[in-house]
């Protein structure tokens, strides 16, 4: 049985995403005083007992703005009513009641599903006589809370969960890797949220014209070819000098944070202008971050070519980030969705690959013939003595090499090492971390 979708629904700065970062339980969403700022629906897995469900955030909803993107807004907020089980409207306790309030209880009036109203910004008991005139929005009882310090969520939980079916209980993530976490990322106007929608098949996230659409990291879930998918549309990374407004820092940070819990990174190139420094800078947070890497390179379309060009435009991007030249690159049009299957498919093999455990023996055995067939320099007269290799850990691929004395290896040797492991074993798209342990000195080497 799939879970149940619960939409969180409200006018811009009622405290949505405040409420949907306290029910996850993380700061998944950007809180900040500034009306309008999630624009695009989020999503997240929550708990609460024995009950799990799909939590969406929305965009605010304005009924009078004509503005294009708020358009869009109000139409996003429609299809996370179509795919909702269950919809909290987040009122503000503060303020008078707003037509727009009346407007939206309206629209929920006429849905079949049940709806709690939330009034938020109660954040202690002699704010509760604020309450009673959200009585007249015929949504029943109104459920004080406050979600920017907790107080009386465990009890709106409560209420919903009421609306929840039990699900049966199934060891969550039984095979390793079976949920495949990937983080779409890049500069801004690089066709990030065009690639999401083209591989969801709907408009999931905003696309539109000017740079810097998606403020926020959008998550979703998707199967494809029996596997299952979360993807994570990320806002535009800008150089840094380039980032002024507080929100767009915030929402580059959270950028770069999804790019460290992802297992999957997928860096999206601009075929149609040069690669940047700013691109090189991403690839780098990328490798450094220990995921998995796949260049991809968009608007190919729109390319002109002839038979040489695909090869000397991979042959430019390797020498520009020769630091992951473990990432396979895959040329693709998020307009016409040429090769877009490919990148899944792509997606899937780094994902296990980023996984992959490799036996003591084999790996010992491996390490005997490199060293055999290629033995390690002396260094100052001092010979380097390997004496046996132990995974320890997986995303990334981790490595315990153990050395008379890390003091005398070499990182060209230990690059060989690296060099020689991929061609036995793959690793294809994942960086490989050799942690050099023996005698007085400790190397670490990413």
């Amino acid at each position: 049985m799939s879970r149940s979708v619960v939409a969180i629904v409200g006018r811009p700065n009622v405290g949505k995403s405040a409420l949907f970062n306290r029910i996850v339980g993380k700061h998944r969403a950007i809180v900040d005083e500034y009306a309008g700022l999630t624009r695009d629906r989020n999503y997240d897995l929550a708990r609460w007992l024995d009950r799990e469900f799909v939590l969406v955030d929305t965009g605010g909803f304005e009924p009078q703005t004509p503005d294009h993107i708020m358009q869009q807004m109000r139409r996003q907020i429609a299809i996370a009513l179509e795919e909702s089980d269950i919809v909290i409207m987040v009122v503000d306790g503060r303020t008078p009641m707003d037509p727009a309030d009346r407007q939206l209880a309206g629209q929920l009036l006429r849905e079949t599903k049940p709806v709690l109203l939330a009034v938020n910004k109660i954040d202690n008991e002699s704010l509760e006589s604020e309450i009673h005139a959200f009585w007249s929005l015929g949504l029943g009882e109104p459920r004080p809370v406050s979600a920017l310090h907790g107080r009386c969520v465990d009890e709106l939980l409560d209420a919903l969960i009421v609306h929840i079916p039990r699900r049966q209980e199934v060891e969550e993530e039984a095979e390793e890797g079976s949920l495949i976490k990937m983080a779409v990322v890049g500069r801004p106007n690089a066709g990030k949220s065009s690639l999401v929608n083209r591989i969801l098949g709907q408009e999931r996230v905003l696309v539109h014209e000017a740079p810097g659409t998606t403020r926020d990291t959008v998550s979703s879930f998707f199967e494809y070819q029996g596997r299952s998918y979360q993807i994570l549309d990320t806002a535009g990374v800008r150089a840094k000098k380039r980032v002024s407004h507080g929100i767009e820092r915030y929402a580059v940070m959270r950028a770069l944070r999804t790019i460290e819990e992802t297992h999957v990174a997928v860096l999206l190139l601009d075929a149609s202008g040069s690669l940047t420094e700013q691109d090189e800078h991403i690839a780098g947070y990328i490798h450094q971050s220990g995921c998995a890497c796949i260049l991809a390179v968009n608007k190919w379309d729109v390319i002109e070519k002839d038979t040489h060009t695909a090869e000397q435009y991979v042959k430019t991007l390797r020498k520009k980030m020769a630091f992951v030249e473990y990432a396979p690159i895959i040329t693709l049009s998020a307009k016409t969705g040429q090769r877009v299957n490919r990148l899944l498919d792509e997606a899937a093999l780094v994902d296990k690959e980023h996984s992959l455990r490799v036996k003591t023996s084999l790996l010992n055995k491996t390490l005997q013939d490199i060293i055999h067939k290629h033995p390690p320099p002396t260094r100052r007269g001092r010979v380097l003595k390997i004496k046996y290799i132990s995974q320890i850990g997986v995303r990334p691929p981790s490595f315990a090499l153990f050395v008379n004395d890390a003091r005398y290896m070499h990182f060209a040797y230990l690059r060989h090492i690296k060099n020689e492991m991929r061609k036995r074993f793959g690793f294809e798209g994942s960086p490989l971390v050799i942690v050099l342990r023996g005698g007085k000195g400790r190397k670490h080497d990413g």
